[in-house]
């Protein structure tokens, strides 16, 4: 594993532990820290899934398609088509 993978794992304990010993400390009811942080939680995931989703994808759910790739032959809906020779 990383460096930085190792961080965001020890960060993610200590915010836990940390949760834990506020809960005990200040004795807050444990359901309302639940509603709360799944409130937060659902969130925070959306905006990290906005943030995220489409990046490294040309051509994927969520992404912008790039069509600069194609001709851009424009046909007027009231021209007569042309006939082969």
């Amino acid at each position: 594993m990383n460096k930085k993978h190792m961080l965001l794992m020890g960060l993610c304990c200590v915010v836990g532990m940390g949760a834990v010993v506020a809960i005990t400390l200040f004795k807050v009811p444990v359901n309302s820290v639940v509603t709360i942080g799944l409130l937060l939680l659902c969130q925070l995931s959306h905006v990290l899934m906005m943030a995220f989703m489409g990046k490294d994808h040309d051509h994927g759910m969520g992404g912008q398609m790039d069509h600069s790739h194609h001709a851009t032959n424009v046909v007027d809906a009231h021209s007569k088509p042309s006939r082969a020779r």
